[in-house]
């Protein structure tokens, strides 16, 4: 299990990279736009420098859902493969059975 506190963390970053989502792409699509006067992509860019760091989406970590453990993700089941192999085990994962030979 991670620790509460890096879980917690990586909360709180997903809930500031959805509350900032709309004015982030509104100022990277203003600093990109080549047609605009240099100042005004300027202050685009400042303006976006303004905002809170961890409301960037690559500083989101993909966790385990039920565990919180960040390494050895499977993004379609949103679990790691340690969670994966003991609900598998368990027979709580429909189609999925344990293999012997």
């Amino acid at each position: 299990m991670a620790k509460t506190s890096m879980i917690e963390r990586d909360k709180k970053r997903r809930r500031l990279a959805k509350k900032y989502k709309t004015r982030r792409t509104r100022l990277k699509t203003i600093a990109a736009d080549r047609s605009l006067p240099a100042e005004e992509r300027f202050a685009a860019r400042l303006k976006l420098a303004e905002l809170p760091r961890n409301s960037s989406p690559t500083r989101i970590r993909n966790r385990c859902d039920l565990t919180g453990r960040p390494r050895g993700y499977y993004r379609k089941l949103r679990m790691s493969r340690i969670a994966l192999r003991e609900l598998g085990s368990q027979g709580l994962i429909p189609g999925m059975i344990k293999s012997s030979w």
